[in-house]
């Protein structure tokens, strides 16, 4: 058997409709090492480890045999489309794409409203959450020494020039820009069975919503979302603001959500500790402080709502 017959049988064993070089090159890599598949002898393999011109060899090989191709939704050559494997909604096509491209990525912010059927919205940017850049090359690091066995050959796959797991600078997907949102702490995601997609957790579509409203389709639409949705998801939106929440952002959902909407919670109650008679916060800090006040949480309400 070829190599590049023995790539193809390890893409095929895939769920997903695309592939990055990074990982072509780690199934070469490891091919390269065994020598063999299945029991069966690989040929033409005279060398104990590969180079990044014979990933690039494969690669060329695996696109003349039509089982991959350059992809057509992003504008960068280390992507590439597994032909043959149907695909999702475009959204869903798009946010699974994009979470490929970025294996510490998950979907956020107004489309992950979208995804939890929050907003009867369609956004007209990706928005993803990623952790900050030097986080993002400790976890490359550590992912790529994990999926290459040991530090050693990773070392060997590192020096051989073979395509490493970088951020890829990707802006757009089809017709999508991404916007992409970097926090020291990565919140809470869902891992999609079968699929790379991950996505923000109900509770934490909530919290993102009291912290960037602007990404969420601005304060009103926060606003409506909560007074629609937040009822029937009052526990999981409670919990994670309750742990991962600031004091400012306990202070505006404890608004909101109690003062607002009427719903009341043991955990709110104890949020209000968080207010601070005599300061100046405001419920949305995009405009300027207003007169209409919360005693309750000390909060201008700044926001015709």
């Amino acid at each position: 058997m070829d190599l590049p017959t023995a790539v193809t049988f390890e893409i095929g064993k895939t769920r997903q409709s695309v592939i990055t070089a990074y990982e072509i090159g780690v199934l070469v890599f490891h091919l390269y090492f065994e020598k063999q598949y299945n029991n069966e002898k690989l040929s033409g393999i005279k060398k104990r480890y590969p180079n990044g011109s014979d990933v690039t060899r494969i690669i060329y090989i695996l696109c003349r045999r039509a089982v991959l191709q350059e992809s057509k939704a992003v504008r960068n050559q280390a992507v590439f489309s597994i032909l043959g494997r149907e695909n999702s909604s475009p959204e869903e096509a798009a946010w699974t794409l994009a979470c490929t491209i970025d294996p510490f990525a998950y979907v956020s912010h107004m489309s992950a409203m979208e995804w939890h059927g929050l907003t009867g919205r369609i956004a007209k940017v990706l928005f993803l959450s990623s952790p900050r850049p030097s986080q993002w090359r400790k976890f490359a690091r550590e992912k790529m020494e994990k999926d290459l066995g040991d530090p050693e050959k990773f070392s060997k796959y590192h020096l051989n020039g073979m395509p490493l797991l970088r951020r890829l600078g990707v802006s757009k997907i089809r017709d999508k820009a991404l916007n992409c949102y970097s926090s020291l702490h990565l919140g809470a995601f869902i891992s999609l069975r079968d699929s790379r997609l991950r996505v923000s957790t109900v509770g934490r579509t909530f919290l993102d919503m009291i912290r960037e409203p602007d990404l969420c389709g601005g304060i009103y639409h926060v606003v409506e979302v909560y007074s629609e949705h937040a009822e029937r998801n009052l526990q999981l939106v409670v919990d994670e603001i309750d742990r991962h929440g600031t004091n400012i952002d306990k202070v505006r959902a404890g608004y909101l959500l109690e003062e607002r909407l009427g719903l009341p919670h043991p955990a709110i109650k104890g949020w209000v500790k968080f207010a601070q008679r005599g300061g100046s916060r405001k419920l949305y800090a995009g405009e300027a402080y207003s007169p209409t006040y919360s005693e309750k949480w000390c909060l201008s309400i700044n926001v015709e709502i």
